[in-house]
């Protein structure tokens, strides 16, 4: 069976030949230890200072490259790419503080972080600001309405259009984008977190209307780009919980997350939503609104793959497995256990991709990785053999 029918049967809650495999995101060490050899893709602080130095042909060219050759090493069905930075695209570079630190031209403080080398806001500026009022944002809507976005320019579309003439005849091609979650106004989290609990509600319907009006603006362009599914990748809450209160998203977001997928339906896209943490206060809203996946499965925020089979199995392809904490801290044999699990229990019937529980990221072990590859090859065939008193 081609990698994308396997794709397309789990969709349809049937049982394929083997359980599809895919991931959201994959960081550049990853392609280096498979592929042996450098890359661009995901590097973090290495790829912001390459499109500094303007190097961005040079990057482009390595994610046309790469992804590709990585997909196929590891034998994966779905491959995701993204939009890419238009041709001449060479930003100033920020200003060095330190080894580690930077300023933008807005004077915000960014870091280098240590675990993900990826440079993250440490100070931003926040002198001045005021939330958005009920007609700044009615004003942006109507504006967005009467002048719809136009779609990016050609050069921007380079590395899907390679992926998607280079694999859609056997891969299926996942496209992530923006997404809807909490409606956090503000210019950091903490401020987003304050104004959820103090602005009015209406300020917060119109800014979640415009956001939704943003990202649906979208979807025809990722449909005439041949893709098959999009990942809205707005996250819903951490470890221990939801961002905010259930009800807020019920009010708020639940509709245009209906709108959204509706009208992405209608080109001929699957939706897949991608949220980490702990949601089970927000499945029943994701069911409801028609998701057709949901990615991110987060097992250390207690999103137990076989209560998520009986609860949602029927209503949601599920896709996850192997945490991401054993990837990097864990042993070959926390790995295989990991494999064995999410597979026995979500893959039975169908509506099943397996993949970490989150991505593969920076400090995946070697050994790990291999181990994760052999999982899949070991308990994936169907029919599942189910563990010892299930049927």
């Amino acid at each position: 069976m081609l990698p994308r029918c396997r794709v397309e049967t789990t969709l349809r809650h049937e049982e394929p030949d083997l359980v599809p495999w895919g991931e959201h995101s994959i960081d550049y060490n990853i392609y280096e230890m498979t592929l042996g050899r450098e890359s661009w893709v995901h590097s973090k602080i290495k790829e912001t200072k390459g499109y500094w130095d303007g190097r961005r042909d040079e990057i482009v060219a390595s994610y046309k490259r790469d992804i590709p050759d990585l997909v196929r090493a590891l034998g994966m069905d779905i491959v995701t790419v993204g939009t890419n930075p238009p041709a001449g695209y060479h930003p100033e570079a920020f200003e060095k503080l330190d080894d580690v630190t930077y300023r933008d031209p807005w004077g915000n403080l960014l870091r280098v972080s240590s675990a993900t080398e990826q440079l993250m806001p440490y100070k931003v500026q926040t002198d001045g600001y005021e939330p958005p009022t009920v007609a700044e944002l009615q004003e942006q809507i109507d504006r967005l309405e009467a002048e719809p976005p136009t779609k990016p320019d050609d050069s921007c579309w380079e590395v899907m259009r390679h992926v998607v003439a280079e694999m859609k005849a056997t891969h299926w091609i996942n496209v992530c984008t923006g997404g809807l979650g909490f409606p956090l106004i503000g210019p950091t989290d903490e401020i987003g977190y304050i104004n959820l609990a103090l602005l009015e509600p209406q300020v917060l319907s119109k800014w979640t209307e415009l956001q939704a009006k943003h990202l649906m603006a979208a979807l025809p362009w990722y449909a005439e780009e041949g893709v098959d599914s999009v990942m809205p990748c707005a996250d819903l809450g951490s470890s221990t919980g939801l961002f905010g209160r259930p009800i807020l998203l019920e009010q708020h977001v639940k509709h245009w997350w209906e709108e959204h997928n509706r009208r992405a339906h209608e080109l001929g896209l699957t939706v897949i939503k991608h949220c980490c943490g702990n949601i089970w206060e927000a499945l029943p809203m994701l069911c409801d609104a028609g998701f057709d996946g949901y990615e991110g499965i987060q097992a250390s925020g207690t999103m137990d793959m076989k209560v998520l089979k009986q609860r949602y199995g029927d209503r949601l392809t599920l896709w996850g497995g192997v945490w991401n904490e054993h990837l990097i801290l864990g042993t070959p044999d926390d790995i295989d256990a990991d494999a064995r699990y999410a597979i026995q229990h979500g893959a039975p019937g169908g509506g099943f991709i397996y993949g970490a529980t989150h991505s593969l990221a920076m400090g995946t072990k070697p050994e790990n990785l291999e181990t994760m590859k052999a999982g899949r090859e070991r308990y994936g065939s169907y029919p599942i053999q189910r563990p010892n008193g299930e049927g």
